[in-house]
């Protein structure tokens, strides 16, 4: 009960165009990735020491992909972190549960996987992202703050809204973006992370690319070598729990 009048209060303020959140508007903004990873608002990987990196997964769960993977990270001891789309909870929600129980995080992902452009208003964003905490909670007993909006879209209005749902958006290192999801090639999947790997990287993965099984395929190559390397693979929730070994340098990123 209290969730939802949380949420009810804050689509309320929102709908009625109040000062809810400064600076939101429709109008791209200049900010740059370092002022956001200054801010704590967007996390794109975690430089450090520590040989950890962090793999992430979106758009599931499938009822084939997901089970697959699983069955690989439980093999090489790796954690990850599983952006899931709401509305597809109630299909494979033992799916999700078996994520909970090997010690993997289930995130958010929104509840219909709408790409937050100019046209979609302040509270449908809202309601996506309230959806989804909503059923994920219902499926797992828990609740996780990290929220990645899909295709990594964000802008100033769309980070202060998660903000002020209590989320952190968590993006994935620009080097480490694995476009599987174009079916590129189990071996160009794997060389892209392989070759790129670096301590405290977030990497971008799916688990749910109709008619493809070229991630779990690139999987089996991924997983021993990172491990042979000494990396552990970890939740974003480790991940972060590690201090930086030096700050970021900064990266521009253009927003829509």
């Amino acid at each position: 009960m209290k969730n939802w009048k949380r949420w009810t209060c804050l689509l309320c303020v929102i709908g009625a165009g109040s000062s809810f959140i400064t600076g939101f508007t429709d109008r791209p903004t200049v900010h740059n990735r370092s002022y956001y990873e200054t801010r704590g608002e967007i996390v794109w990987e975690v430089p450090m020491e520590e040989k950890l990196i962090a793999l992430t997964f979106d758009d599931g769960p499938h009822e084939k992909e997901t089970q697959l993977i699983l069955d690989l990270l439980k093999q090489y001891d790796a954690k990850s972190t599983f952006f899931v789309v709401g509305n597809r909870l109630d299909r494979y929600a033992d799916i999700v549960r078996r994520e909970v129980e090997e010690g993997h995080e289930v995130a958010n992902h929104t509840y219909n996987h709408l790409l937050f452009n100019r046209n979609v208003s302040s509270a449908r964003i809202l309601k996506e992202i309230a959806d989804s905490e909503a059923k994920i909670k219902w499926v797992t007993g828990q609740e996780c703050k990290w929220f990645r909006p899909p295709g990594g879209n964000y802008s100033e209005r769309v980070v202060q809204i998660a903000k002020q749902a209590g989320y952190t958006i968590v993006l994935w290192s620009w080097h480490q973006d694995t476009k599987d999801w174009t079916s590129p090639g189990v071996q160009a999947i794997a060389n892209k992370v392989l070759k790129n790997a670096r301590n405290g990287d977030i990497v971008l993965l799916h688990d749910n690319i109709q008619g493809s099984m070229q991630t779990v395929k690139a999987l089996q190559i991924i997983l021993p070598e990172l491990k042979k390397r000494g990396y552990r693979m970890v939740t974003i929730s480790e991940l972060i729990q590690h201090k930086p070994a030096q700050p970021l340098q900064s990266a521009p990123h253009s927003e829509f």
